[in-house]
């Protein structure tokens, strides 16, 4: 894989478990957004997978959130193979595929991170060490990745808002209880849980699992022009003067660094010009 930021382990050719390891943060950058894109592109060219979880390596961040350096914007825009740009290409075919994909979370899922396990089919979380959120308001952008397009129809229209505008982060009870994720799960029964539900789908016929899906997708997915929408209106907040102070800001307290601000992001938001 890609600068080896995500490694494929093939537990059988029905079920594949697909590990992000992107020192320091798992921040969604070039050497990420290359390395899924490899997967992807496996993924749909495999006439055996079901299954596939997503997990990390990195303790206490499952996906910590979009390069703010703008060193990774080219890689977000790159149109992919659909003909989408970047991140939408990628998050839109997993959403599409006839694989059932599956986010376990331990640790931050943060903006793209969030909206990573929101492209995928199922999301199960940690019950005392996974965090969510969409902290982009907060920092003074828009969620670009389909946080916007896929939240609302999970929680609805004044969850979405509260999540988004208030950009504050959530434990996987509270997520479970929105419907931001299917279970919030004992840390310690996590992964024998995860793992007997993917061998289960595995252990079934390849059809109709794609076929179940692709039934579903009819009337959950978001339509493609609102995903691009939201993408164009983040890359246009990225060049607004109040969001250029506020980046600046997030940096000097230690964004992309370890150390409590990536830690406690959501407490961090509130007056940060104040500080």
């Amino acid at each position: 894989m890609s600068q080896d930021a995500v490694h494929v382990q093939e537990i059988s050719p029905a079920y594949w478990q697909v590990t992000f390891d992107n020192p320091p943060l798992n921040v969604v950058d070039t050497a990420f957004l290359a390395g899924l894109r490899e997967v992807v592109d496996r993924m749909e060219a495999s006439d055996e997978v079901r299954v596939i979880v997503f997990d990390s390596a990195i303790d206490d961040f499952f996906l910590a959130h979009f390069d703010m350096t703008g060193q990774s914007v080219p890689a977000a825009r790159e149109i992919g193979p659909s003909g989408l740009p970047g991140m939408t290409d990628l998050f839109t075919r997993l959403a599409s595929a006839p694989v059932l994909s599956i986010a376990k979370i331990r640790g931050r899922a943060r903006g793209a991170g969030s909206e990573f396990a929101l492209a995928c089919d199922l999301r199960f979380a940690s019950e005392e060490n996974a965090v969510l959120s969409q902290p982009e308001v907060g920092a003074g952008v828009i969620p670009g990745g389909g946080g916007v397009e896929r939240l609302a129809h999970l929680v609805g229209r004044a969850r979405a808002l509260e999540i988004i505008i208030g950009a504050d982060d959530f434990d996987a009870r509270t997520a479970e209880r929105y419907g931001y994720i299917n279970r919030a799960v004992p840390d310690a029964e996590l992964d024998a849980f995860v793992d007997a539900f993917a061998r289960r789908v595995a252990s079934f016929d390849k059809r109709p699992v794609a076929s179940a899906k692709q039934l579903t997708d009819r009337v959950t997915l978001p339509a493609t022009e609102h995903l691009l929408e939201s993408q164009t209106a983040f890359g246009r907040a990225l060049a607004w003067p109040e969001t250029q102070q506020r980046v600046a800001k997030l940096f000097k307290k230690g964004m992309q660094q370890p150390g409590d601000l990536e830690i406690r992001f959501g407490h961090h938001l509130a007056d940060l010009l104040e500080d």
